[in-house]
């Protein structure tokens, strides 16, 4: 753990984690002000609120099924450092975009004809920036770390990323929309500044043309990926976990509102603990394995997680909703007798989530050619962004069907075994 820390001292790594904390922290904080808004004041029913999460989920995870194949070329074909100097200034432009939609929607200003919909395209574009940010903030760690330094360099940016997912989740709700506006803005500035001190990452391979036909190479690409067995298990191992981690992600503002009774302080609580989890699973998995790239926690952490959401949905089953109709506050909610087992269950679902896909994560970067890295991980994101959006749909499809968010929790658990299956092959067939 210590000797992962002091990569936070190298110039080598610091700018990149700092650059990627902002950027994580900075998607946060403008998609929950967003959807925590929305749902809370705009929709008051628990069917249109599932759909406006799942629809703003699917916007932002679009981008990476489409334009994956294009980000993990340029990765490999150009310096990866100069491509995030332009990424990171293209962030100033969409939060500026997306502080417009914010003080519309606070105005109460053509909300649903210019408000939603500018808000929705801001939150299509930071899919468009985080796609191709994405693949360089993994494969450029084989180029600037050392071999023993590639599990613990992932193990925290995994770790920074979802601490950044919770400071912006948490503020998203207790600070004003009008904050939230004003702040995207100036921590997009803050990550362009960091982002031009990355030492420079330039391609190890010779250039060649870039294929702009999205669709063409977004086959190519998986195809030339996916039939290679190690990788093949492990992208759909984090396929499997990205599906079952939209879904939760979709079905916690409704719940904390509708089952829960709860206000929107709650429901940032709630990705909050997931993040916190994260972040602990993914810096206890690196030591367990002690810098060594394996899946051989996989099987047990992924079933872990599924008995996690079980128990989940039986403390949310068994509470108790507030009697008179008012929302519970954050004090109200913590002082519920089921609010203690309730957190420790999502916490148990997300550090079990961390121990799973971090090393997963690691290997995809480290069995691959360092000249490969980036495609390898935009092959990934490509699959895993067409689970993402499977899962919405899925959850859309149980909302329409008039299933309760409480019980599709045992479906999302069912998930968990398939994922198991395939990280035991996984484990069997490399370490």
């Amino acid at each position: 753990m210590q000797a992962s820390l002091r990569l936070l001292n190298k110039r080598r790594f610091l700018p990149l984690f700092i650059t990627q904390l902002l950027g994580a922290f900075n998607d946060n904080l403008f998609k929950n002000a967003m959807v925590l808004f929305v749902v809370y004041s705009v929709y008051n029913d628990e069917r249109s609120e599932t759909w406006f999460s799942a629809l703003a989920t699917g916007i932002f995870i679009l981008p990476f099924f489409l334009l994956s194949a294009l980000s993990g070329q340029l990765a490999d074909q150009r310096d990866k450092a100069v491509i995030i100097r332009y990424v990171k200034a293209a962030e100033i432009v969409i939060m500026l975009v997306g502080a417009a939609g914010l003080a519309l929607i606070w105005s109460g200003i053509a909300i649903h004809s210019l408000a939603i919909p500018l808000l929705l395209c801001a939150l299509f574009a930071m899919g468009v920036h985080s796609t191709f940010f994405g693949p360089i903030k993994y494969a450029i760690l084989p180029q600037h770390l050392h071999d023993d330094e590639v599990l613990g360099g992932t193990g925290l940016v995994e770790a920074g990323t979802y601490i950044a997912i919770l400071a912006g989740t948490i503020l998203a709700g207790i600070i004003p929309v009008e904050v939230a506006a004003i702040g995207i803005v100036i921590t997009a500035a803050v990550g362009y500044a960091a982002g031009r001190e990355v030492p420079p990452a330039p391609s190890l391979l010779s250039r060649q043309p870039i294929d702009f036909h999205i669709i063409r190479s977004s086959v190519a690409l998986v195809r030339g990926t996916m039939h290679i067995r190690r990788l093949y298990l492990a992208i759909m191992a984090i396929s499997f976990f990205w599906a079952v981690g939209s879904i939760l992600f979709i079905q916690f503002p409704p719940l904390v509102k509708n089952v829960l009774t709860a206000d929107k302080a709650v429901a940032s609580l709630f990705l909050a603990i997931f993040s916190v989890g994260i972040a602990i699973g993914s810096i206890a998995i690196n030591r367990l394995l002690k810098g060594h790239v394996s899946a051989r926690y996989g099987p047990a952490s992924v079933i872990g997680m599924g008995l996690c959401i079980v128990a989940f949905h039986i403390v949310c089953d068994l509470w108790a909703p507030s009697p008179d109709g008012a929302r519970l506050s954050l004090e109200g909610f913590l002082a519920h007798p089921l609010a203690l087992a309730l957190s420790a269950c999502l916490l148990g679902v997300a550090t079990f989530g961390g121990m799973f896909v971090v090393p997963l994560y690691a290997f995809l970067t480290t069995t691959v050619e360092k000249c490969e890295a980036a495609r390898t991980v935009a092959a990934n994101n490509i699959v895993n962004s067409g689970a993402m959006v499977l899962g919405s749909v899925f959850a859309i499809g149980l909302s329409v069907a008039g299933m309760s968010v409480v019980n599709q929790l045992l479906l999302v658990a069912a998930l968990c075994l398939p994922c198991a299956w395939i990280a035991w092959t996984l484990h069997k067939a490399c370490d």
